[in-house]
């Protein structure tokens, strides 16, 4: 058994979060091989969106925190999320559920069973099972193309918000990774590839929010951005080890 920190990057969430923490906990109980906490990572809203994880943490102690980021951004949330994390293993998936939930013990597993140190989900790996429109389908594809040509990342999807990692991996490669946004899940996943940490990638069945305020243009704009930056400076070194030696930590 693995104690497990699943973050819910929030951003003026407010009229999903409840219903989707609910449903997070619904499947928990029903999966009772791991020890499994939900994080709310509440990043700077202005809607109702702290008060409302905040209710939910009171409703459900022990199992829901509420974590309040005063910065924007899904890649400040994620960082502070999981450098704070006393888990075995940090995981997160976007807060409207996109990605099916059933697919979180394939999430998980090949990190506590020791098999890999990073598990990304893909939305355009050939088995994936995905409802988008064609604007978004046709952005990935191009981004992915460029990130594979320019530099030189070894996946079929860097930016699916449904994603794993070790607390050893996380204490290693988390703080290289400068970006706070979006673009934070490709830095990432090219930091842990350039030194050597081992990924696993992972199918989804995914569906697409309608109703998504992902502004597409600034998004690829900054991940352009992202990636002349690793392009021009490199990507920086590991310190390999630095937690090597402790034992697994569980929740408190």
């Amino acid at each position: 058994m693995a104690s497990i920190d699943l973050v819910l990057p929030a951003h003026n969430e407010a009229p999903v979060l409840s219903r989707s923490v609910e449903t997070v906990l619904a499947w928990i109980d029903g999966h009772p091989v791991h020890q499994w906490r939900v994080v709310i990572a509440e990043n700077a809203s202005t809607d109702r969106t702290l008060a409302v994880a905040r209710r939910l943490q009171e409703a459900h102690p022990g199992r829901v925190v509420a974590l309040h980021v005063p910065a924007k951004g899904r890649g400040i949330a994620l960082r502070t999320a999981w450098l704070t994390s006393p888990a075995d293993i940090c995981a997160y998936m976007d807060v409207d559920l996109s990605t099916d939930i059933e697919h979180l013990p394939e999430l998980v597993d090949p990190i506590a069973e020791g098999r890999a140190d990073l598990v990304y989900g893909s939305r355009l790996h050939p088995r994936a099972r995905t409802q988008r429109n064609v604007r978004r389908e046709l952005v990935s594809r191009a981004y992915m193309l460029l990130l594979r040509h320019v530099a030189g990342l070894r996946v079929s999807d860097a930016q699916c918000g449904f994603k794993a990692i070790s607390r050893r991996a996380a204490r290693a490669l988390v703080p290289l990774v400068r970006d706070c946004g979006w673009f934070f899940d490709s830095e990432l996943l090219l930091v842990a590839q350039e030194n050597g940490y081992r990924l696993h990638e992972l199918p989804v069945r995914w569906t697409d929010d309608p109703h998504s305020s992902v502004a597409l243009v600034r998004t690829a704009i900054e991940d352009l951005r992202g990636v002349w930056r690793l392009r021009v400076g490199g990507v920086p070194r590991a310190v390999r080890g630095r937690e090597e030696g402790q034992p697994p930590v569980g929740f408190s």
